[in-house]
């Protein structure tokens, strides 16, 4: 599990995005979530359990596709973008 935790944070440190989701299971997932980033620092949580609904709505779609858990590929979002900018 140690790995997986780097593998997470590593996409928000380093790649900058918003939220990157392991999925481990059908009802395991570990996923980071940035609170805050500026240019030096970085708010970060880091969250293991159940999956939410836009999850398990995936993991549906990963099934009936028959990819194999856990999924190779680290699902991210990106921040939003903001208005007039």
């Amino acid at each position: 599990m140690k790995s997986i935790y780097g593998q997470v944070v590593y996409e928000i440190m380093e790649n900058g995005f918003r939220q990157a989701t392991k999925y481990i299971s059908d009802n395991l997932t570990v996923k980071c979530t940035a609170r805050k980033n500026t240019g030096k620092q970085l708010s970060a949580v880091i969250t293991e359990g159940k999956p939410n609904y836009a999850e398990r709505l995936f993991i549906k779609l990963c099934k009936k596709a028959g990819e194999k858990f856990p999924v190779r590929k680290i699902q991210v979002k990106h921040w939003p973008k903001r208005k007039g900018k």
